[in-house]
């Protein structure tokens, strides 16, 4: 009991010392810049001006579209690998899936950067941008290096990650609902739909946390097709940057204190940003199973009664 007790303390404690050691390190940058390094756009070595506005930017951008586009695509493959019959076929498709796990992420870098980047500049941007050009999001100059290009390399190094998570999760339904479902006559959409995924729902938002989390950190393949501009723009086909992409290309040549502690500065935020974001998604998870328990009629039997109902109901919610 003791070992797993202290076991479980490693993963907070190594949080806590590395949080620890990144605000000692960037102390003197948050003294000498303050709250305003979080909303300023400037980033000068000479004058030595920084701030992380179009770093904090780039990354929740990318990320958000790496999950637009990774999470119907992952629950989609989840929901077919998941699926009983023609194991062969499904087993070499799941193994396909998740071998996309084990490229280095400069190989997704170099792929995007000479195949992907040009192909969705030619075959996505340029017939958007004339076409939809009068919206801000399709505005500004189509380019092979921007948001658009970093999100959709980011999608496909998430999507085994989303794909195999979800598909345990599906797997773990009882098969009892899926027959009683099939039973009452619904179709396998309609058990897909109402049972299965309301069901797997958890761990599908969990998987969901785990994707983001890898999308927010990536570095090496993001900063290769990004096109590395500090910019904040609402169109997608520019150039920007992300808060890992300035961290590796400038740390070498961090020559001042100050610099060097700006650096640093954007490693914590970047640390922060993954701890809000998680936990405000396992807050949001809690209030939906919350409500859900609410909703959930409570039927008294023999051994229970309505105050003994009441109570579990609010016990969901503890």
């Amino acid at each position: 009991m003791g070992a797993s007790f202290a076991a479980a303390l490693l993963p907070p404690l190594a949080l806590l010392v590395i949080t620890v050691v990144l605000l000692q390190l960037a102390w003197l940058g948050m003294v000498q810049y303050g709250p305003g390094f979080l909303t300023s756009s400037i980033w000068d070595q000479v004058r030595l001006q920084f701030g992380a506005l179009p770093y904090i930017f780039g990354t929740v951008v990318t990320a958000a579209i790496a999950l637009i586009l990774a999470v119907p695509v992952g629950i989609g493959v989840a929901l077919f690998l998941a699926e009983p019959g023609q194991a062969g076929f499904r087993s070499v498709i799941g193994t396909g899936v998740e071998l996309l796990a084990a490229i280095p992420s400069v190989v997704y870098g170099l792929w995007a950067l000479f195949v992907m980047g040009p192909f969705v500049y030619k075959a996505l941007e340029l017939p958007i941008s004339s076409r939809l050009g009068f919206l801000a999001l399709f505005a500004g100059t189509p380019r092979p290096t921007s948001l658009l290009s970093a999100g959709l390399v980011l999608a496909v190094m998430v999507l085994p990650t989303m794909a195999a998570v979800s598909r345990d999760v599906i797997q773990a339904v009882p098969g009892g609902l899926k027959e009683a479902s099939v039973a009452l006559g619904a179709t396998w959409w309609e058990t897909t739909w109402r049972v299965i995924l309301p069901a797997a729902r958890p761990g599908i938002f969990g998987a969901t946390i785990l994707a983001l989390g890898r999308a927010l950190g990536e570095t090496i393949a993001v900063t290769m097709i990004i096109g590395n501009r500090p910019q904040v723009s609402t169109h997608i086909f520019e150039p920007a940057y992300t808060l890992a992409a300035v961290i590796a290309n400038e740390f070498t040549e961090a020559t001042t204190p100050l610099h060097t502690a700006a650096l640093i500065e954007l490693g914590l935020i970047l640390n922060a940003l993954t701890l809000t974001i998680t936990l405000l998604a396992l807050a949001l998870l809690r209030a939906l199973q919350c409500t859900r328990g609410r909703r959930a009629p409570a039927l008294p039997s023999r051994n229970t009664n309505r105050a003994g109902a009441r109570v579990h109901r609010r016990a969901i919610c503890a």
